[in-house]
């Protein structure tokens, strides 16, 4: 079958490998899963370059989230037939053309939402429910409070900007240059960094930050009320967040969303409901994203200098069938 392979930590657009692998047969509890589509995002690209090599164990295949078709089913399964549309979670594998997972990792699609938006469904939109429902266990209530995303022309980021405004509270898009500002209405406040240099506008209760780095301890330092807090979800600019930074604010509560955590740890039911959330932010438009481009698995090189393209606008998606 069509997979990916990475042998070696490094540039993913020269270590990702296009293999051919061997299918493999389903245990029991286990169903495989033809892949239709699978996005690239941050999350699957970052491991590759070693940054989490502590726990990333060589070889591995990439990707975390995209959308199948049951195709084969192991002993015992019961809950699941050839044909359900699925998406598999709990682990990476999914840029390849079938996939093997135990059936308590798979979760079902409604008829209603489309391929493209079910491969889009699981990474940016879950993380953005859980970013906001830790705002909701600091504050209480976010009503009222200012609360800043940083990258926010990204998908997550425009979910995030939705999120918080539905929750009355006054958000403010924290952008690299301008060329994201058309992204926003008219009245959203915006503010455009240089660089890693903050403009000393605003002081924020809360910031949900994707960037780390420099950026991130500035907001720390200067930019963040006493009692609020800043919760890292990512790592753009792939510099940790400075420990002096942190160290110089007991005031404010410093915390990092790993996605990978809250899955492995909050049961199957807890899943489904945030599945079922992330569906009908789909069905509202709350976590739709636009397609920047579809590129077959056999295109990989393409589909991967598409996603370092600073003008890319919107995500890419891969088909491991052809």
């Amino acid at each position: 079958m069509r997979s990916t392979l990475v042998r070696q930590f490094g540039d993913p657009e020269q270590v990702i490998e296009l293999v051919d692998a061997p299918r493999i047969d389903p245990a029991a509890g286990e169903v495989e899963i033809e892949i239709a589509l699978a996005a690239i995002n941050p999350s699957d690209l970052i491991p590759v370059t070693g940054a989490y090599r502590a726990r990333t164990e060589l070889p591995f295949v990439p990707g975390f989230e995209g959308v199948g078709t049951v195709s084969r089913i192991g002993p015992g399964v019961r809950h699941f037939k050839s044909g359900d549309r699925v998406i598999p979670i709990g682990a990476s594998g999914l840029w390849q053309q079938f996939l093997v997972r135990p059936t308590e990792w798979c979760f079902r699609v409604p008829d209603d939402i489309s391929d493209s938006q079910a491969a889009m469904s699981y990474v940016n939109p879950l993380t953005a429910l859980r970013l906001i429902e830790d705002l909701r266990r600091h504050f209480g209530s976010l009503q009222g409070r200012s609360v800043a995303v940083t990258a926010a022309g990204s998908a997550i980021g425009g979910m995030l900007i939705k999120l918080i405004g539905r929750e009355g509270a006054v958000p403010t898009a924290i952008l690299r240059s301008d060329k994201s500002r058309g992204r926003f209405e008219a009245g959203q406040r915006v503010m455009v960094t240089e660089g890693s240099s903050l403009p000393p506008e605003r002081i924020f209760d809360a910031v949900l930050d994707a960037v780390g780095g420099p950026l991130a301890g500035d907001l720390i330092r200067r930019a963040i009320s006493p009692g609020g807090i800043l919760v890292q979800y990512g790592a753009l600019s792939n510099v940790p967040v400075p420990q002096s930074a942190i160290a110089a604010r007991p005031d404010v509560r410093f915390a990092f969303l790993w996605l990978r955590n809250y899955v492995h740890s909050a049961g199957r039911g807890s899943l489904e409901a945030a599945f079922a959330r992330c569906f009908t932010g789909l069905r509202d438009g709350l976590f739709a994203s636009p397609v920047a481009a579809t590129y077959p698995l056999s295109r990989l090189a393409d589909a991967l200098a598409h996603q370092a393209d600073p003008h890319r606008d919107g995500k890419i998606l891969i088909d491991p069938r052809c």
